[in-house]
């Protein structure tokens, strides 16, 4: 190790951070230098990193956003009678939070910014005289407002760039220039939409000063981000996660492993997450001890239904939140299962076995399943599509907590991506989702018909009725489903999504998959053989059902002891195995053969051994649509209209 490094080993262990000591302290060794080199090529190759123009071009954007909110300020203050040389002064900032704060955004992703405004602007002047005063700059295009949002915001491409803009109006006179959001008196007086609008702002810069090298998380950030985009497992709103909370289990292993670099990292990542006992949450720093502003705060102790979140990651900003409420029995094990393969293959890189493209190819999404459900919205405009979309797809989580409940579905995997029709001759505007489906069958059983048409109503009459209480519904608006076989889904796609092509780029958050996908890299189904010694020893050790971490951190020797006791409050009489939170539409059952299917330790079953000779009892043609549907009615499907037989 160069002098450079042991300097930065040294000053790194000096703080301990994060709730326990670390794992290990250890520095990088030359084969750890080597992939991470490896690793920073492989991610330019996928696009990942913006030119430096490109980072220019949205500093200037900021920059003139900036501009323009105190230049709004100013001139509403006027109006609201204050003096000029006083409305010149009281000042207002525009802050950007997600994963451009972070430093790790990609190429064409939006931009997450936060407007904080003195006490004398209110929100109906954001989404009044604001929104009119972009509404008629050149730069802004695709403008929409939606105020009615659990975080209100505005959203606009201006000047190129999508722009998420949110609003938190805090109890002073004037908002100085190095205002420090994560001073928690600011959120004295504050409404709830205000506060959970500063909390964003507030997570992401926690965030980045409870990690021991910037650097390195973000090298590892864009790695995990890229991977997981590939895997699938990347949307907060469809039951997976989000990128705060990636963002937030990359620190966490940041913390354990604190003078490590990126290749190690990655594989730390996939090691402690293949074996983590949830619902024991991550945590980044110890929770309060009390709540003197009184915000509702994440608290197995004290609120009941906390304890049924599946997936619990907890923001360290006050007021704590779990950022993956969303999470359902299937995408939790999905994602239990893409961990597993991760370490894996992390196991044959360091190996030389293989390499970092391994690691990133895409899933064969449509490979793996023998049946899937295809969800389509349609509109009769693209004016209103946009807003349309967004409903349908805010709401599809709700369609597979529902068929988690039905006795023979096993799981339901949604591809987070939505894709465009494949004939544009389609009248109106069309996107379309794919639910992949595994079914089980109990034992002793014959001959069972599997009817989801009681599920797939309730989706689209909660999807249809949200669109009429906030008032988006055109003529023209309608869902369908379809249930289909692998073989019948080039109807819906085109071969270079369904043969997938080798490479696969990271094209930023919200675009839309048009381009061809990566061929899936092939599961060699490798037993712990495969494993490098001193990773196996530790996945052995690591006991993640009791414990955190011995005082003491272990040598690559050592025996890891514990994983979770102070990792976590005190959650005295609560089950270890996680059931779904009463809130949800419709609770899971507690059935043994629901215990089961989530105690299941097996990765997924892949296409040939899912039930073989399932078969589908409707006509291809018959689907399930709401093409009648009036914006005060809800369409009536006849029981039984979707159903399929496992037979023996």
């Amino acid at each position: 190790m160069t002098s450079s490094a042991t300097n930065t080993a040294a000053t790194a262990t000096t703080k301990q951070y994060g709730i326990t000591s670390p794992i290990n302290l250890s520095g990088p060794k030359e084969i750890d230098e080597e992939l991470t080199k490896s690793l920073e090529e492989t991610l330019k190759d996928y696009g990942v990193f913006e030119t430096q123009e490109q980072i220019q071009h949205r500093m200037v954007v900021l920059g003139k956003l900036n501009k323009l909110a105190l230049e709004w300020i100013v001139k509403t203050s006027i109006a609201k009678n204050m003096p000029e040389s006083v409305a010149n002064s009281v000042g207002g900032k525009i802050f950007t939070f997600g994963s451009f704060r972070l430093g790790v955004h990609t190429k064409g992703a939006d931009i997450d910014t936060l407007l904080v405004a003195p006490r004398h602007i209110e929100r109906a002047d954001f989404f009044g005289s604001f929104y009119e005063f972009l509404k008629n700059r050149e730069e802004t295009k695709d403008l929409r407002a939606v105020e009615e949002a659990f975080v209100p915001v505005i959203k606009m491409n201006f000047d190129g760039i999508e722009i998420d803009l949110l609003f938190a109006r805090l109890a002073l006179t004037t908002i100085p220039e190095d205002l420090d959001l994560l001073d928690e008196n600011l959120l004295k007086n504050l409404d709830a939409r205000c506060v959970r609008s500063l909390n964003g702002c507030r997570v992401t810069d926690e965030i980045l000063h409870l990690v021991p090298n910037i650097a390195n998380f973000r090298m590892t950030l864009r790695a995990i981000k890229l991977w997981a985009k590939n895997q699938f497992v990347y949307s907060n709103v469809l039951g997976f996660l989000g990128g705060v909370s990636w963002a937030m289990l990359v620190a966490r292993i940041c913390q354990l492993y604190p003078n490590a670099i990126a290749a190690t990292l990655v594989q730390k990542f996939f090691l402690i997450y293949s074996k983590w006992a949830w619902p024991q949450p991550v945590l980044l720093k110890q929770m309060p001890t009390e709540n003197k502003l009184n915000f509702p705060i994440w608290d197995p102790r004290m609120n009941p239904a906390d304890r049924f979140h599946l997936m619990p990651i907890i923001t360290p900003a006050y007021p704590q939140q779990n950022s993956t409420f969303n999470v359902s029995m299937s995408s939790r094990t999905v994602m239990q299962d893409a961990f597993k393969r991760g370490f894996q293959v992390m196991e044959e890189i360091y190996s030389k076995t293989s390499t970092w493209k391994a690691l990133f190819a895409p899933a064969n999404f449509f490979q793996k399943y023998k049946h899937y459900i295809v969800l389509s919205a349609y509109s009769n405009s693209s004016e209103h599509h946009l807003e349309w979309e967004g409903l349908v797809e805010s709401k599809i989580r709700i369609l597979i907590v529902n068929l988690e409940r039905n006795q023979f579905v096993k799981l339901a995997h949604v591809n987070p991506k939505s894709y465009d029709p494949i004939l544009k001759s389609e009248s109106g505007t069309v996107s379309r989702w794919f639910i992949g489906l595994e079914f089980q069958k109990p034992e002793g059983t014959k001959n069972v018909k599997v009817d989801i048409t009681a599920e797939i109503q309730y989706f689209t009459s909660t999807v249809h009725k949200q669109a009429c209480q906030i008032a988006i519904f055109r003529e023209g608006m309608r869902t369908e489903a379809r249930h289909v076989k692998k073989k019948q889904l080039s109807n819906y796609l085109p071969n270079t999504v369904l043969r997938l092509k080798k490479k696969s780029s990271l094209n930023g958050g919200s675009e839309k998959q048009r381009s061809s996908l990566s061929e899936c890299y092939s599961e060699k189904g490798e037993s712990n053989d495969a494993f490098s010694q001193d990773s196996m020893q530790e996945a052995n050790d690591l006991n993640m059902s009791e414990k955190l971490f011995v005082n003491d951190p272990p040598s690559s020797n050592e025996e890891i002891e514990t994983l979770y006791q102070n990792d976590t409050p005190k959650q005295q009489g609560l089950k270890q195995h996680g059931v779904k939170r009463p809130s949800s539409p419709i609770c899971l059952d507690e059935s043994p053969l629901k215990r089961i299917r989530e105690q299941m330790d097996n990765e997924l079953v892949d296409d040939g051994s899912d039930i073989p000779d399932t078969e589908v009892l409707i006509p291809q043609d018959e689907l399930l649509d709401t093409n009648q549907l009036q914006p005060i009615q809800v369409n009536n499907v006849k029981k039984g209209a979707i159903k399929l037989r496992l037979n023996k």
